[in-house]
């Protein structure tokens, strides 16, 4: 297949982009960003006791009757128990325990009053006002009822859910395993950061690029560096690491010159899914299969390569992982820029959408460029067949961020 849509390109993708199955045992804070595989339940009430939500005394409520600032009630002091302590013994009528923020409350008690609302001397509290049955009284249970559950199968887990998780003693939890992904970059012309610039070379920016979005996604991944500009060598290694990862991406080598060497490539180690996509910039994409493994060649334009990396390969990834909160967005937007360009075919843009709905362009639109993707958070989606876009014209951004 060749010359498909962007959409019936990702329908094929996602038909060669199975989700993950197997799961393993993940240490509480190695399981940021991770997907849950099994639903986690309170193993029991939390707080587990009925507690202090201050720093005060407790006691039963019955017992300031009638108080006032005239005539205050006044209880024996018998004890203290801070946070983390635990005061056993009941707590008689007329009596009263200093409890800090977090302390359970005793039997007896039922009802806390603020330290500073009230007056003690010696052993003597004195109570100026009536106090309520369960006044400042905090019930067990109050925060997560036991086999409620706190953590759902399929959640991209957050700091929130890791303290949630901790509250109930769980110091692992069970995860799918992490989406393999291997990355690389084709082309002699290109070098590595680092390296002296010769002439008729580029540094290697693509790499840095996606490799950088996926740390961003949560995701780590296996950077092989540049590939030769030869079909047997780079097809060597695109066979040997495609038995070890889930999803190949390579950036280059997809057009019709001389040195595209994806299309030889392919042929000798998988099965082709399709050729180019209906859409600017990107376009010459493929997407192939080496055994189980996807792999998806995008073009070497860094702008473009970028664009087809966020428009075909997460929504496989996002599939893949099983990471819901990384499918595309899309939203109603109105230029705050003009664009001058006619768009003969389908064409994403880069640009910065702000809150209010207003999407402000760069001036350099070029597939090449690379600078003026910095501080975008959206592709407008461009129809084919449009004219140019004057400012205040509506299109369809689909937001990254």
């Amino acid at each position: 297949m060749q010359d498909l849509s962007l959409e019936k390109a990702r329908e094929v993708i996602l038909a060669h982009a199975p989700q993950l199955t197997a799961t393993e045992q993940v240490p509480l804070l190695d399981a940021l960003g991770r997907v849950l595989a099994v639903d986690v339940t309170a193993a029991f009430d939390n707080p587990p006791f009925d507690r202090s939500p201050l720093d005060g005394y407790t006691f039963h409520y019955a017992a300031t009757a009638g108080a006032s600032a005239a005539q205050p009630a006044v209880l024996d002091v018998i004890g203290e128990e801070c946070a983390g302590d635990y005061y056993a013994q009941a707590v008689p009528a007329g009596k009263a325990v200093r409890i800090m923020t977090g302390g359970a409350i005793p039997q007896g008690c039922d009802c806390v009053v603020r330290q500073e609302s009230v007056q003690v001397e010696g052993d003597k509290l004195f109570v100026p006002f009536e106090t309520h049955a369960h006044e400042n009284y905090c019930f067990a249970g109050e925060d997560v009822a036991k086999g409620t559950v706190i953590a759902h199968a399929g959640e991209c887990l957050t700091a929130a859910h890791l303290g949630v998780i901790a509250s109930m003693g769980y110091a692992a939890v069970t995860c799918y395993r992490p989406l393999r992904i291997a990355l690389a970059s084709t082309g002699d012309e290109l070098l590595a950061p680092g390296e002296p610039l010769r002439p008729g070379k580029i540094y290697n920016s693509n790499l840095y690029i996606l490799a950088g979005r996926l740390r961003e996604m949560g995701f780590q991944s296996q950077l092989l560096g540049i590939l030769p500009d030869d079909v047997d060598a780079a097809a060597t290694v695109v066979a040997e690491k495609a038995k070890t990862v889930d999803l190949f991406l390579t950036t280059g080598g997809v057009s019709v010159g001389k040195k595209d060497i994806l299309h030889g490539v392919v042929q000798a180690v998988g099965e082709r899914l399709f050729w180019r996509v209906c859409m600017k910039p990107g376009g010459p994409a493929i997407a192939y299969t080496v055994g189980n493994t996807l792999g998806i060649a995008l073009s070497g334009n860094p702008f473009a390569s970028y664009a087809t990396f966020e428009l075909l390969a997460r929504p496989a990834m996002a599939r893949m992982s099983r990471r819901t909160d990384l499918a595309l967005t899309q939203r109603t937007v109105t230029l705050a820029d003009a664009f001058p360009k006619v768009s003969r075919g389908r064409r994403f843009i880069r640009a910065r959408v702000t809150p209010d709905g207003q999407a402000h362009l760069p001036q350099q639109h070029a597939s090449g460029s690379l600078a003026s993707v910095v501080g975008c958070n959206a592709f407008l989606d461009i129809p084919a067949g449009s004219d140019p876009l004057p400012v205040g014209s509506q299109a369809t951004a689909v937001m990254l961020f």
